[in-house]
């Protein structure tokens, strides 16, 4: 797999964008378009509420919040919710990431925690979603891919995080299997290869999906014929300041 600079990362909520939908990930991610519904507000303020929260300390436990993560191997970037970390410390917390360097040795492969146990032996990500869990992998990826970045930049094992959905107000456990990570990596080159390619793939109208996505009025799934949004829409309104005036 390739090694990116800096300036080809993409971001990490995008590998869920893909899942979902390859046109929506191409609305969003080569076209620059982008629309709210009550479903990405909340899914925003969550987020927002996550991130605001301080750094803490509990017994055995250091909890980081909003903490950057990147993969030049996989060509991601991304900002964790919350990564917990087990240390024995009493130390003020420092920047995350000059701690994380000095803390986590080249050689430092925890193993996973007991099934049972509530503190980690290894970081751990936590990815806090509205609603709750989804029918598809999307959601599971886009963890799998923090852990990933981890990995790479701590050198040490991530085996396992968890995702905390709002409406069952409870972590789901996830566990970073082998074909788990080999399909993180395979969207991640996918993804890559969708922005490379410039061309947004062509609706497929599906009811269910369609009337939950928040671009569906940019998307016209059943009116666009598979051309790109952006351009027939610009067509439209051309279109539309060209018609003569009613007298």
């Amino acid at each position: 797999m390739p090694t990116y600079d800096e300036d080809d990362l993409l971001p990490i909520s995008a590998l869920q964008h893909l899942v979902f939908c390859e046109r929506q990930c191409a609305l969003i991610h080569i076209e620059h378009l982008w629309a709210e519904n009550r479903f990405t507000v909340l899914g925003s303020e969550m987020h927002r509420r996550t991130h605001d929260g301080p750094d803490e300390q509990r017994a055995g436990v250091r909890i980081c919040r909003g903490l950057p993560l990147r993969s030049l191997r996989l060509g991601l970037t991304g900002i964790a919710d919350v990564v917990e970390f087990p240390v024995q410390t009493t130390a003020d917390l420092p920047d995350p990431l000059d701690w994380l360097e000095e803390e986590w040795a080249a050689d430092n492969e925890p193993a996973l925690a007991d099934a049972d146990s509530a503190t980690p032996t290894a970081p751990f990500p936590v990815e806090y979603k509205r609603g709750k869990p989804k029918l598809d992998q999307s959601d599971e990826v886009q963890l799998c891919a923090q852990a990933l970045c981890l990995e790479e930049m701590l050198n040490t094992a991530v085996p396992a995080g968890a995702l905390y959905y709002g409406k069952p107000r409870r972590r789901h456990p996830v566990e970073f299997t082998p074909d788990l990570r080999q399909e993180t990596e395979r969207l991640a080159a996918r993804l890559h290869e969708l922005i490379r390619s410039g061309r947004t793939p062509p609706a497929e109208y599906a009811a269910g999906k369609c009337r939950a996505c928040s671009l569906v009025d940019l998307c016209l799934p059943q009116s666009t014929g598979g051309r790109s949004a952006k351009r027939y829409l610009d067509r439209m309104i051309r279109a539309a300041c060209q018609e003569p005036q009613s007298a």
